[in-house]
């Protein structure tokens, strides 16, 4: 029989929940312990919430009534709007019956009418497999015109870092030597800090490693960073935040961890970055160990941080390699151009 594609809101909680379940236990399958499936609220406020910086569609695929493929576009609306992200999951039960392909050939109709020539899809492989992607989600996205763009690996730390570590790693960036101060919190972004935060953090996508993938720096916009803050205060998540500012009090250096306070939710190492004309004194190191600490502090509950970092980056890869961090899977960025 053949599959059914349909719109998925929140505003149809029966479908939106099947859809969630099949979305999650699709991802999850296979890789429970790597998975890093959002939770149902937060897929929800990002159906149901009409958000500055990009837009977000479901789709189900339906046999029967039931679901057994799910879909997912990701449209930017300031920046790289000549891209689209997409992802694609089938149950178990219901694969290698064309549900996926069928599900990838809708979204890609989609994203090329919106005007969009890029499109952008991940797919893991275990770590312990090495480098090279391999795997059933891999042939899929190849066998279907994705190249590999970038490779990122998926670290994990368990918390809490034992503060005689985070003593040590303190002692090797004395950033008040060199004149500057840390400064960290829990919560939104200071209005002191935000202008120059959104500007360093707008030059993210620029100064990490980005492989070969066709995307360009996001907008140095405070109201996108007040929206991103909006949106995750509404998906019950938290940030810890740390900085270094210079002696003439510019923002050298910044890293943000993000926490769900939702029974299962995830937490993650989000951006660290040093502004360029402050690199060379270990400001990335100071920073997340500040914040680190603070995390510790305030959220003691939180047992487990999840980063990710492209194989390329071996100055951050060292800095997590020190905190503890351990490579737990590799993650594929992959691009596909669209014929107009």
């Amino acid at each position: 029989m053949s599959m059914q594609i349909t719109p998925v809101h929140p505003d149809r909680p029966d479908l939106f929940e099947q859809w969630y379940a099949a979305l999650a236990g699709a991802d999850r399958f296979g890789r429970e312990e790597t998975a890093v499936t959002p939770h149902l609220e937060e897929m929800r406020i990002s159906l149901a919430r009409a958000a500055q910086e990009q837009h977000h569609r479901g789709f189900a695929g339906l046999v029967d009534g039931r679901v057994v493929a799910t879909g997912w576009l990701r449209l930017p609306l300031l920046d790289n709007r000549w891209s689209a992200s997409l992802g694609v999951h089938v149950v178990p039960q219901a694969r290698r019956l064309r549900h996926g392909s069928s599900m990838l050939a809708h979204l890609e109709r989609l994203a090329r009418a919106e005007g969009r020539t890029t499109l952008l899809a991940q797919a893991p492989w275990p770590y312990a497999d090495g480098p090279d992607p391999r795997g059933p989600a891999i042939g899929f996205v190849q066998a279907r015109g994705f190249d590999l763009a970038l490779t990122d690996v998926q670290r994990q730390l368990a918390l809490p870092v034992p503060s005689e570590l985070l003593d040590r790693l303190a002692a090797e960036a004395p950033v008040r030597a060199a004149g500057y101060r840390l400064r960290s919190w829990i919560g939104p972004v200071p209005h002191d800090l935000v202008a120059e935060w959104a500007a360093l953090d707008a030059t993210t996508d620029a100064e990490a490693p980005t492989g070969d993938l066709d995307i360009e720096p996001q907008s140095a916009d405070t109201v996108v960073v007040r929206d991103r803050e909006d949106a995750r205060t509404r998906q019950g998540r938290v940030s810890a935040h740390a900085v270094a500012l210079a002696p003439d009090g510019r923002l050298a250096a910044y890293t943000e961890i993000s926490v769900s306070t939702l029974p299962g939710g995830r937490t993650y190492q989000l951006g660290t970055l040093v502004r360029h004309d402050d690199r060379g004194r270990r400001l990335g190191l100071a920073v997340k160990v500040a914040c680190l600490r603070r995390l510790q502090d305030e959220r003691p509950e939180v047992g487990r941080v999840i980063t990710y970092n492209a194989e390329s980056n071996a100055h951050m890869v060292a800095i997590n390699d020190a905190l503890g961090f351990v490579p737990t899977e590799r993650m594929g960025h992959f691009q596909k151009g669209l014929s107009a």
